[in-house]
């Protein structure tokens, strides 16, 4: 479904419902060179049970339009026109790893809107090598297929749609690959990781959320491990949620994470 937000169009999966307002809503808020296809098991789970879901492309990925935005900060006020564009009045927000801290953002902006704040992959500071930039900007095929092989934890990883010929990494890497080539005129690979090593805000942030916010970590997480997030987790008096995998805990835990989610909405 779409709608205009800021004169570009914005685009997000509904799971596979009609979108209604009035239902309590779940906004999915995807990380680094991915898009909303991330979140298709668990969009779908919650459209079908009882909520309305926003599974966002964020502006310069995937279908939404418009030029990449310049901050953490902007796609968060992005995020909340959206909210407005599509007629919601509150929302809970569900981000990983980048997209976790537009949620962060996003729920300190607007705390009287935000009524759970779910941080899945997250870390704070999340600091990016100098090693993995120039990759970015230099190789990021390279780069691509490194940040592939650290985001799980085995490299027989359970597809996270079971069925025959699903391949869990080969799927992410693909899906990187195509929102790296969406953009001719801009490097998204190197803007979504510069957008994360400068984000600077995060304790303020933190302290300014009004509403419960909850940590899903991977236990093995090589690109935000768990104890990078104790900040965070003291910030926002909360005990991490701790699944067994990776930083694509979409893909290599979506029933833990379906469950840790189904936990923090209830």
């Amino acid at each position: 479904m779409q709608w205009t937000v800021n004169g570009h169009t914005a685009w997000a999966y509904t799971g596979g419902k009609p979108f209604d307002p009035t239902l309590p809503c779940v906004v999915f808020l995807h990380g680094a060179l991915h898009d909303h296809s991330v979140w298709t098991l668990l969009a779908r789970w919650f459209a079908h049970h009882g909520h309305s879901v926003l599974a966002v492309d964020q502006p310069g990925h995937g279908r939404s339009l418009g030029p990449l935005l310049p901050s953490v900060e902007e796609i968060a006020d992005w995020t909340l026109a959206l909210l407005d564009a599509a007629g919601v009045q509150r929302a809970s927000l569900v981000g990983h790893s980048m997209g976790s801290l537009i949620a962060l953002e996003a729920a300190a902006k607007a705390p009287e809107r935000i009524q759970r704040l779910m941080m899945v992959g997250t870390a704070y500071p999340m600091k990016v090598g100098e090693a993995l930039l120039s990759a970015a900007r230099d190789t990021p095929e390279q780069g691509m297929a490194l940040i592939n092989a650290l985001s799980f934890s085995s490299i027989a990883t359970k597809p996270g749609t079971p069925g025959p010929g699903s391949w869990a990494q080969g799927g992410n890497l693909q899906l990187m690959r195509r929102v790296q080539a969406s953009q001719t005129e801009a490097n998204v690979f190197l803007h979504d990781f510069t957008l994360c090593n400068a984000y600077a805000h995060g304790l303020e942030a933190a302290a300014a959320v009004q509403c419960q916010g909850h940590l899903i970590l991977g236990s093995q997480d090589q690109m935000t491990p768990p104890r990078a997030a104790s900040a965070l987790a003291l910030a926002l008096r909360t005990t991490p949620c701790v699944l067994p995998g990776g930083h694509s805990l979409m893909q290599e835990q979506p029933d833990g994470l379906l469950a840790a989610l189904r936990v923090a909405l209830a």
